[in-house]
């Protein structure tokens, strides 16, 4: 497997402010929904320009988040964003990390006249109950990716070697989990199944872990991963090394860097695939630069399969 990027670009919204902590994202209405982890809003990428997108309500009256202000304990942390489908119309559905009680809430995205329509709702027994399947102490949860095959979403905990929790992914009907951000279905009965840990090995004695994932025509999923040196599932650290990993159920086939941008490891965070083909896959891909007065970074990828 090889892997280009093809085109790098700052995200800003259409007045000048930067797109931070960009986690997630997934297709909409023409363009890309990017998540932000450190805010209510999103950003709505189109061609014509990138306008915010209100996720949530104010959190104790903040819409965003960081540490040196003392506020990241309460943001959504929302680090899912994945295609879906609201009576038969395209939407995104968006899910936070679970890494705190307050990272529990789902949010659906759909277009009704061409605007965004937001549902919102908190899923804490949803969480709960991957958790156990996982086999996962609550405090150590830290979903953070999510590909989509036909009508399962593939919904990956981002482990961490130094803490003793590896990569895995669980299984959950699409359908049933939009209901649960309805509000149709019990978010308590959504079936979660695990299909199995993944070993993505290590750099440098930090253990490579999931950030987000997206499905191949074949079957096969594409991971980002990153290295990150953190203790927990709360707190950054320096990330030495980024890949992407293709893998084939729980088989890791191949794992490559991913490259560099003007000397700099990029922790992307979110994948989303532009098309695929022929061995061949394109993808777009955001960089959380864990600053919060940063513009996350838009990238292109070519990918080889070989």
């Amino acid at each position: 497997m090889r892997v280009t990027a093809d085109g790098v670009r700052e995200l800003r919204f259409d007045d000048g402010s930067p797109v931070t902590a960009a986690s997630a994202i997934a297709p909409l209405g023409g363009g890309w929904l990017v998540a932000q982890d450190d805010a209510t809003s999103a950003a709505w990428v189109r061609p014509d320009g990138v306008r915010p997108v209100r996720l949530l309500p104010p959190v104790e009256g903040h819409d965003r988040f960081a540490e040196a202000a003392g506020t990241k304990h309460l943001k959504p942390d929302l680090e899912v964003a994945c295609p879906a489908e609201v009576d038969g119309e395209p939407a995104v559905l968006l899910l936070g990390s679970g890494s705190t009680p307050q990272r529990m809430r789902g949010v659906l995205v759909r277009l009704v006249d061409g605007e965004p329509v937001v549902a919102a709702a908190e899923l804490g027994p949803l969480y709960a109950r991957v958790a156990a399947v996982l086999g996962t102490p609550m405090d150590q949860l830290n979903l953070e990716g999510a590909s989509r095959s036909a009508g399962t979403v593939r919904w990956f905990q981002r482990g961490n070697l130094a803490a003793g929790v590896p990569s895995a992914g669980v299984d959950v009907p699409l359908d049933a989990l939009v209901d649960a951000v309805l509000g149709v279905t019990d978010p308590a009965g959504v079936p979660v199944t695990a299909p199995g840990v993944l070993d993505l090995g290590e750099v440098a004695g930090v253990g490579l872990a999931v950030t987000d994932a997206v499905a191949l025509p074949d079957g096969r999923l594409l991971l980002s991963a990153a290295a990150e040196d953190t203790p927990n599932a709360v707190d950054d650290g320096p990330v030495v090394a980024a890949a992407l990993v293709l893998v084939d159920g729980t088989t890791v086939q191949s794992v490559v860097p991913l490259p560099e941008v003007a000397g700099r490891v990029l922790k992307v965070e979110g994948l989303a695939l532009r098309s695929a083909g022929a061995g061949r896959a394109d993808l777009l891909a955001v960089v959380d630069a864990d600053d919060p007065d940063a513009p996350s970074v838009l990238l292109e990828l070519g990918v080889d399969l070989g």
